[in-house]
């Protein structure tokens, strides 16, 4: 028979916490692959990784808060804990490997293309992921076609994310292009949920191995939490981050698109013109006694 799903066991308050932790981590990471673009050298690799790791704690996060409202009505939801840690590992990786495509290549053509289908694809994975974890007395199928949306929605919010990432326009820019990364995020996730369905078991049966949502969480979320508030302490304190700059130094040049050295006029070349004998003379050349 068919389980009673229900994603929404504590009305809007998940979903409104979920969607507020992918912000966040959008914002942060966003904000530290923005500011890897203006440097050279192992600071950029480091302010990548740190955006990547950000940006997938964000997304892992949003996840769990929202299945903390996920229920089955015939049988309780239980969570294997190496796959769930897993599914973080993979967000990491995945996330990582496409914003250092960007971060070295460029927020352009197929740099972006590669980088954002990569992070998308990572965002994608954790969510399934994360589901295969869990441990109830039933079996999930999906619909494909459903499943192939979401999918789709989160290689598009990656990319549109990592475009306005590139585009270095200052903080309310990275907050605007957060916004809109957090509703696709969460707009993916209920995407996926959506394309769930459970068939139980014919008898009652154990209660599933695992831990609960709600005892697996609040231990697991320390950690993500603690490195999303070091990263928020981080871009809070970078003074290039707050206020912004207009003008460019050599390091900063060095990022693709911007030109290795400032075009500028080149001075004419201005000759001195005398009268009388030294009429139509250059001023230098030498004179005839």
């Amino acid at each position: 028979m068919q389980g009673t799903v229900d994603g929404f066991s504590y009305g809007l308050v998940t979903p409104l916490v979920a969607y507020f932790m992918a912000c966040l981590g959008g914002a942060l990471g966003l904000r530290c692959t923005t500011r890897s673009m203006l440097v050279a050298g192992p600071w950029r690799a480091g302010w990548l990784a740190l955006g990547s790791v950000a940006i997938a704690s964000g997304i892992w996060t949003m996840h769990f808060i929202a299945m903390m409202g996920f229920t089955v009505d015939e049988t309780p939801v239980h969570y294997d804990r190496p796959t769930t840690f897993a599914s973080l590992g993979v967000a990491i990786v995945m996330v990582g490997i496409g914003i250092f495509i960007v971060g070295y290549q460029g927020a352009t053509g197929t740099a972006l293309f590669t980088g954002g289908t990569i992070t998308g694809l990572g965002v994608a994975s954790m969510h399934y992921l994360g589901m295969a974890g869990m441990r109830l007395n039933g079996n999930l199928e999906y619909n494909t076609f459903t499943v192939s949306a979401s999918v789709v929605i989160a290689v598009v919010a990656a990319t549109a994310a990592l475009w306005a990432a590139g585009q270095v326009r200052g903080f309310l820019w990275s907050v605007g292009a957060s916004l809109v990364m957090g509703l696709a995020v969460s707009g993916m996730h209920y995407t996926g949920m959506a394309a769930l369905s459970v068939h139980m078991h014919g008898s009652a049966g154990a209660s599933p191995a695992g831990d609960s949502a709600a005892s697996l969480l609040a231990p697991m979320m320390i950690g993500p939490l603690a490195f999303l508030c070091l990263a928020g302490v981080v871009v809070l304190f970078d003074p290039l981050m707050v206020m912004g700059r207009a003008d460019w130094t050599p390091a900063e040049r060095r990022r693709p698109g911007i030109p290795a050295h400032p075009v500028t006029a080149r001075p004419a070349r201005r000759t001195a013109v005398r009268s009388g004998p030294d009429r139509g003379r250059r001023s230098g050349a030498p004179q005839s006694r």
